[in-house]
């Protein structure tokens, strides 16, 4: 496998992850270029990793925090990430998607770093738990907690919002 393939197929999933933690679009294709770099310089290497994917989603998620943590502020609205659209649905659908995704958006920037981490692996990756382990270094019991805890935020959140 070349880090050419490697990148292909985890750069726009790195772009997400990135610009959830970081909040900023310009920030998360810094990171994405930087673990290009990474990568090109671990060519040589690049066979010898158990898991490529996993190893620049950790590097994404190292990064990620460290210009966080150099910056001293919160995550802010996912407003790049593209939303797919089924052709079949209305304009009025359309326009209602829309608004539950903003609301969803608004709530989870809310939430506690590790359980929104840890629901955008889980539910918009698509990351196996025991993958969520390796990536955020946490037990699997706690992954498991912040995962729960975040799902019923959301839901509950949204039960009160839409009791209207």
């Amino acid at each position: 496998m070349n880090w050419e393939k490697v990148i292909q197929n985890v750069q726009d999933k790195l772009y997400r992850f990135s610009l959830r933690i970081t909040g900023n679009s310009v920030e998360a294709e810094d990171i994405v270029q930087e673990i290009r770099i990474r990568l090109w310089n671990k060519t040589l290497e690049i066979n010898d990793l158990k898991n490529p994917e996993a190893w620049c989603m950790t590097l994404a998620k190292n990064l990620s925090l460290d210009k966080l943590r150099s910056k001293h502020r919160r995550t802010e609205d996912l407003d790049d990430v593209r939303q797919v659209v089924a052709p079949t649905e209305s304009p009025y659908q359309q326009t209602e998607k829309g608004d539950m995704m903003q609301q969803i958006r608004l709530i989870l920037n809310q939430l506690p770093e590790k359980q929104r981490m840890t629901m955008h692996l889980r539910d918009i990756e698509g990351l196996t738990y025991d993958e969520i382990v390796e990536q955020l270094e946490m037990p699997m019991s706690q992954v498991k907690i912040n995962l729960f805890r975040a799902r019923q935020t959301v839901r509950e959140k949204l039960l009160e919002i839409n009791k209207f």
